[in-house]
């Protein structure tokens, strides 16, 4: 071969490596055409699109999915938020697999997550309120009642409902809040302390057998309220698979119908649902009621377990003009549920 054969020949261009830290060498941005078997960024990824798309479906139709079926239509709702992860984590894959069909998908469900649960991100808070509540599942095995019982005091809160009161641990928090709240009311497992007089109490029917709910007059300084502490059943998982709520949901509907009948114009419900604001099964409470944490919480305010928080299921909510400007969540303490605060002034 002559040395003019070699210099006519074309010469094969090549591209310089990207330096080191370049977002292009990091992403691949240079090799979003055909891959080693042809395929365009276009027809790659489309198993990471159709899981984008089956998110988004959760999203948006999640009020359809049916409950006759292991009750997975209020299981998918009481942790619905959590079905955001799955943005992040397809959109690393979808860079990963250079698929521009997958990233395009991708934002139906961030979309839609944003519509749903973005207005929780965001500090809703603000302005003097006229008395603090807190609701607290204290744990029928919790070791730790002197410190539980500090955090409640601690809180600052004129009005104080517990959950799960049993034996020797109630007489713990009756000896201790005594000091701080003057009047408090008990019935069952469930009671009410407050620093405002307390009359009228009277147990709910929750169809269960036993007293885990009652209404109570507090007379604030700026009136009266009724008042409802409440244990609804918890969810339970089924011998022959799946979930139950059969229970709880008689219970909530038994809530929702005193609260309706309920005759003064201001009410406060405090107390562990056992589901969040988005479980349908709770509608006969949810419907009527307006949450503290959405109005005015920072975040989603989860509240069990308490070693890592997935699910709002203790609830602070309010009927008439009863106007939440703060709500969270406690510091952890013996039980295994966080107490949620949330302070009201009259609208």
């Amino acid at each position: 071969m002559t040395q003019t054969d070699r210099t006519d020949r074309p010469r094969r261009e090549e591209s310089a490596p990207d330096p080191a830290g370049r977002p292009g060498r990091f992403l691949g941005l240079r090799h979003w055409g055909r891959d080693g078997r042809g395929s365009t960024t276009w027809r790659r990824g489309l198993v990471l699109a159709a899981l984008a798309l089956l998110t988004a479906v959760l999203l948006a139709f999640h009020a359809e999915i049916p409950n006759s079926v292991g009750n997975l239509g209020s299981l998918l709702e009481t942790f619905l938020p959590w079905a955001g992860l799955a943005v992040p984590v397809l959109l690393v894959a979808a860079l990963l697999r250079r698929s521009a069909t997958a990233l395009i998908a991708l934002l139906v469900p961030a979309v839609l997550w944003l519509n749903l649960f973005g207005g929780l991100l965001t500090d809703k808070s603000g302005g003097k309120g006229d008395w603090t509540v807190v609701s607290h599942n204290v744990a029928a095995d919790n070791t730790d009642v002197p410190g539980t019982v500090r955090g409640l005091v601690d809180s600052g809160a004129q009005i104080v409902a517990l959950q799960e009161l049993a034996g020797k641990a109630l007489r713990g928090y009756e000896t201790g809040l005594a000091p701080a709240y003057p009047y408090h009311a008990v019935e069952g497992t469930v009671g009410l302390w407050s620093k405002y007089p307390i009359a009228d109490v009277t147990p709910v029917d929750l169809k269960m057998g036993w007293t885990r709910a009652f209404r109570a007059q507090v007379t604030t300084p700026q009136g009266p309220v009724a008042v409802y502490v409440a244990h609804l059943p918890s969810v339970r998982l089924k011998a022959e698979g799946g979930f139950t709520v059969d229970q709880r949901d008689v219970s909530a509907q038994a809530l929702g119908d005193a609260i309706q009948a309920e005759p003064l114009k201001k009410v406060l419900l405090l107390g562990d649902l056992n589901g969040t604001m988005n479980d349908r099964s709770l509608a006969p409470v949810t419907s009527q009621m307006r949450s503290a944490q959405g109005a005015a919480g920072d975040g989603f305010g989860f509240s069990w377990p308490a070693a890592f928080p997935m699910a709002r299921i203790d609830q602070i909510m309010s009927k008439g003009a009863l106007l939440p400007v703060d709500s969270r969540t406690l510091p952890r303490d013996g039980s295994d549920h966080l107490a949620v605060a949330a302070t009201y002034r009259y609208a």
